[in-house]
């Protein structure tokens, strides 16, 4: 391979359990290289409680997973790619913020707050501020301005006022030391470019817009009277914090010369614009007008962009929000999902992990070694879904009495409610695990049929699909089940890293190879591996058994 005939562009995606880089040659569209590592603290389960759904991230976990994937994937490549690699962007999951000190410093970065959960990251799945946010959904609704109309009427838990203030309340020592409050998105480019005070941290026009109240339309963020009415304690914030927002094909500046050290790389690299994961992954797929793109993993987001005149003025109920550029710059992007998805079958993993974890070591004791005991749990937990899923198979639809709920982590869309808890029912003395299992995945796809159905009832057209993600890639039952209920086809897109990809898209944009990023996606994008077609007498089924989980779902909700 001739590398000084190529340029190059690097691709940062931050997922929820680790980082990944690859490395993608920007005038191709081929990937040349990638890199993945878990976060080290993060894996053990430090900072974490979830007994009360407290998800904390130490920002040391991310810049150690930074130097070591760049590294990893550059040490993969012809030599000479490091010297022609142009661009890089971050994806992070969101709403993922942390308070910073004067500087953009962390705080957890600090000695003195070094193990203090509420200075550091609080991940998008932590639901401690629950009560915060119901607050700020009051103050909403009796304001002049309601600064959640492009929320979807409803501000969640998991986003960014709600947990800055659940913070500030719980660590007075935070609130003291506190200047600034940036989501993880934000962080990373500004690190690298060097960036020495809090105030000149960029903020990303997705995160503003989808998670922290921004719009133009009011100037901003909400009023400092708004924010100061629902605690004093958020009294400041706003004149700290920022007014503009930019979108994620705008450069941030260069690397930094101690980053160009630390990731082999040269202080002429354009450091992109960042949103978060979702988002760009979207943009990796190609999503488009009356394209739904589903990422799907343990949570999922169903993401998806219209044009100004197609929106005319609507304002979305029950979704995670509206923001003009949050996908693609020149159209308004438009975001829902659910809070578990493959979550919900690790969920009745671990159930039935628990006599094979808690009780063979003692049935086995003096009949293997240790190693050989513990080998032999974790090669039966891993085929625990695999057996699952090929009896399920084997169920007709309609033949089992069970029904489930989705909603074992609250739900996010439509219309969110992070205190909602899953149901299951229909249990009968022939209820067996691949009965409930199928269950559990119809409820994944029936809690995918409701956004679906909200966007449309709203006059947001859903011609087809497009899912990424490894579940999409590696499941043939669950996207088929899906495709039936949806009863839309389905595009599995063939890269399992079509968020990273979104962002080496975004960074081929920024450092000027393509004028926009649609340009970037016709020529870097992978294709797709596979097609599901509905089958019309299942998707009638499937729309009675809809109409039972949508009862099943208020009888939850109001009554449980």
């Amino acid at each position: 391979m001739n590398t000084t005939a190529n340029k190059y562009v690097i691709g940062l995606d931050y997922g929820s359990d680790s980082a990944r880089a690859i490395v993608v040659n920007a005038l191709t569209g081929e990937t040349i290289a990638s890199s993945v590592k878990k976060y080290p603290r993060w894996s053990q389960g430090l900072y974490c409680n979830p007994q009360i759904n407290q998800w904390r991230q130490h920002p040391k976990d991310y810049l150690e997973v930074l130097e070591f994937i760049v590294a990893d994937a550059l040490s993969q490549c012809p030599e000479g790619t490091a010297e022609r690699v142009v661009g890089l962007a971050f994806d992070t999951t969101g709403s993922t913020p942390a308070f910073t000190d004067e500087s953009g410093t962390p705080l957890s970065l600090l000695p003195e707050f070094a193990e203090n959960p509420d200075a550091m990251f609080v991940l998008w799945k932590d639901h401690t501020a629950i009560c915060e946010a119901q607050e700020i959904n009051v103050a909403c609704s009796k304001s002049e301005i309601n600064y959640s109309k492009y929320e979807g009427g409803i501000y969640d838990a998991e986003w960014f006022w709600a947990k800055a203030l659940h913070c500030l309340r719980q660590s007075p020592e935070v609130a003291a030391k506190a200047y600034s409050f940036v989501e993880c998105c934000e962080w990373l480019p500004a690190v690298l470019t060097g960036v020495t005070h809090a105030n000149n941290i960029i903020r990303s026009r997705c995160t503003a817009g989808h998670k922290a109240l921004w719009c133009e339309e009011w100037g901003g963020l909400p009023s400092e009277e708004f924010l100061s009415g629902i605690d004093p304690l958020l009294k400041g914030w706003r004149d700290r914090l920022f007014v503009q927002t930019v979108t994620a094909d705008i450069p941030r500046g260069t690397l930094c010369p101690e980053w160009a050290s630390r990731l082999g790389l040269n202080t002429n690299v354009i450091v992109a614009g960042s949103a978060l994961d979702a988002h760009v992954g979207a943009v990796g797929a190609g999503v488009s007008p009356h394209t739904l793109v589903r990422v799907i993993g343990t949570s999922t987001c169903d993401m998806t962009v219209a044009s100004y005149e197609e929106m005319k003025n609507k304002c979305i109920p029950g979704i995670c929000g509206q923001a003009d550029g949050s996908m693609i710059p020149g159209m308004i992007g438009l975001e829902a999902g659910q809070c578990a998805f493959g979550d919900v079958y690790a969920m009745f993993r671990r159930i039935l992990e628990y006599p094979l974890r808690k009780i063979m070591p003692t049935t086995l004791k003096g009949k293997l070694s240790d190693e050989e005991i513990q080998e032999s749990i974790e090669n039966a937990c891993d085929e625990i879904l695999l057996s699952l899923t090929t009896e399920a198979e084997k169920i007709s639809i309609g033949q089992s009495t069970m029904l489930a709920t989705d909603w074992v982590n609250g739900r996010r869309s439509p219309d969110v409610n992070p205190s909602v808890t899953g149901t299951i029912t229909g249990f009968t003395l022939g209820t067996t695990a691949p009965l409930i299992f199928r269950a559990l995945v119809e409820a994944t796809a029936f809690g995918s049929k409701a956004i679906m159905d909200r966007y449309e009832e709203q006059g947001i057209r859903i011609d087809n699909v497009i899912g990424i993600g490894g579940i999409a890639l590696k499941s043939p039952f669950v996207m088929q089940t899906m495709c039936d209920v949806l009863g839309k086809p389905i595009k599995v897109c063939k890269t399992d890293q079509a968020c990273a990809l979104g962002a080496a898209m975004f960074a081929a944009t920024a450092a000027g190879i393509y004028r926009k990023v649609e340009d970037a996606y016709q020529v870097m994008n992978s294709g797709f591996a596979k097609e599901y077609t509905p089958n019309p007498e299942n998707t009638r089924i499937y729309a009675s058994r809809f109409a039972k989980y949508i009862k099943l779902g208020k009888f939850t909700e109001n009554e449980l």
